[in-house]
């Protein structure tokens, strides 16, 4: 007697009905939007405080932006159980300070920022006091060094902030000279004193790039240049003025941005978040009770946001694969290893990451196909196999750098056994089923893994499946329909085109 499929279709309506209500309310209860876009932009940064305590009391002070050119400090957090705490002001510098009677062991402290931006903010700034570098009245080799490019950026210059864009220059034109100050101290560090000492404010800062579901992300060190009352910002490598709209300034007073007493081995790292909140929150001020959004997902750490962020892509990309071989009858090598692809194009860039993908897999069926020869044990060959794919990212970003071709260094985002097991199928496919197997099966997989890396970084789609957890099950609720599918698929059609054809 046949099953009746009417639990199976009340699952699925069950999962439908729950799936659309949940994102309903979430839309009605907290005011978040449909599409991005209709509400105020806010990053969410988290710094994670790391450090070894030694069983004695230990005291941690991290220094903490305020408001400034298009950011406003909207409301700021902290996870430190345990641990008392305060925020110190000192001027125009603000610093949180942990501290704890006893310690030992390792130890977390979490503090978490949200910054509201607003592209018509200007926040003024002062002039740091100019400092008396006292290495640079020495006789020392390096101080000669680093006077005599001073001196030839001076006669290039006009004003204090050509004379920092030329200063920068001369460092790396003269790179023999600059590789020998730099053994001393940072870059940075000489030329915020050679400017300093040419009468000229300066100062470093720590900058922070904000980037969309980065986790533990570093500050770049910027040079400060003042004239009268206006500064600009310089990057002390590249010697490119100003900072881009997505980079805040994190620490600018020239303080250290992480202090500790009591400890070891202190590291602070950065996670990012971009989020959208209504007009109304976004006006309102700082308070305690503030949350942007309360539920689930975003009370998390901001580092879980960012991993779930790309996490709850993955949905999409199955739902692609599943319609593509059910419903099209495109064959794929592996049933979602387009998806996996799709990830590694969205961390790579999707002409980088296909080149990248062609130029490895191609040489390694190559390195395959000699290894096929040896009769080796599958652990063996699929080893050897890693550790040849590892070689070739090596060589091939090496290559890119030389040629200067920033964009491919991004090839080692690649994850090295999605690779490895994919050039181990296709060459067991060659084998067994012949070259137009695999070119077929290769074809419909990067098909595939384009139309899901299109979905999956499409901004709608980016912001619908992390903002309304929800549409997982109304995703789950269309696998399983999609599942239950048994008719014909679009590719096999043509097999019956001969049919309406009349003699």
């Amino acid at each position: 007697m046949r099953q009746s499929r009417a639990p199976f279709y009340a699952l699925i309506a069950l999962l439908f009905v729950a799936g659309l209500s949940m994102t309903w309310l979430r839309h009605k209860t907290h005011d978040v939007p449909w599409l991005p876009g209709e509400k105020r932009q806010v990053w969410s940064v988290e710094a994670r405080v790391e450090f070894e305590a030694q069983g004695e009391p230990a005291k941690v002070s991290l220094a903490v932006p305020q408001t400034q050119t298009r950011f406003e400090r909207l409301a700021e957090y902290t996870a430190s159980p345990g641990y008392g705490l305060a925020f110190v002001e000192n001027g125009r510098e603000r610093r949180a300070e942990w501290s704890i009677r006893n310690a030992d062991g390792p130890q977390t402290l979490y503090y978490r920022l949200d910054l509201l931006v607003d592209p018509s903010l200007t926040v003024a700034d002062t002039a740091p006091p100019l400092e008396a570098p006292s290495n640079l009245f020495d006789d020392s080799p390096h101080a000669t060094s680093a006077l005599h490019m001073l001196d030839s950026a001076v006669e290039r210059s006009a004003d204090n902030f050509t004379l920092a864009r030329e200063l920068i220059l001369e460092f790396n034109l003269q790179k023999q000279s600059a590789g020998f100050l730099e053994q001393r101290q940072a870059r940075s560090r000489w030329l915020k004193q050679l400017l300093n000492y040419a009468q000229v404010p300066a100062r470093e800062v720590k900058v922070l790039t904000l980037e969309d579901g980065r986790r533990r992300q570093r500050l770049q060190t910027y040079l400060q240049v003042f004239q009268g009352e206006r500064y600009q910002l310089f990057d002390p490598r590249s010697g490119r003025v100003g900072l881009s709209p997505n980079q805040v300034m994190w620490e600018y007073r020239s303080g250290s941005v992480l202090e500790l007493i009591g400890g070891s081995q202190s590291d602070v790292s950065f996670s990012i978040i971009n989020q959208e909140i209504p007009v109304s929150q976004g006006l309102e001020k700082e308070g305690d009770h503030f949350s942007l959004l309360e539920f689930s997902i975003h009370s998390l750490p901001v580092e879980e946001q960012a991993l779930f962020k790309g996490i709850l892509l993955v949905p999409v990309g199955v739902l692609v694969v599943v319609l593509m071989r059910v419903l099209v009858g495109l064959r794929t090598s592996g049933t979602f290893m387009p998806v996996l692809i799709a990830l590694s194009f969205i961390q790579t860039s999707l002409l980088t990451g296909l080149a990248g993908f062609l130029l490895i897999v191609g040489v390694g069926l190559v390195i395959r196909s000699y290894l096929s020869h040896l009769s080796l044990l599958l652990v063996a060959r699929i080893s050897a196999v890693i550790i040849s794919v590892i070689a070739m990212v090596a060589v091939f970003t090496v290559i890119a750098y030389e040629l200067g071709l920033n964009e491919g260094m991004k090839i080692t985002l690649f994850p090295m056994i999605i690779l490895s097991w994919t050039i181990e199928r296709m060459s067991i496919l060659w084998e067994e089923e012949g070259p137009h197997e695999v070119f077929v099966q290769g074809g419909g997989s990067l098909l595939v893994a384009l139309i899901a890396y299109l979905l999956m970084t499409n901004d709608i789609v980016r912001h619908l499946t992390f903002n309304f957890i929800g549409l997982q099950l109304v995703f789950m609720a269309l696998v399983l329909l999609l599942g239950g599918y048994t008719g014909y698929r679009l590719l096999e059609l043509r097999r019956f085109s001969v049919l309406g054809k009349g003699d």
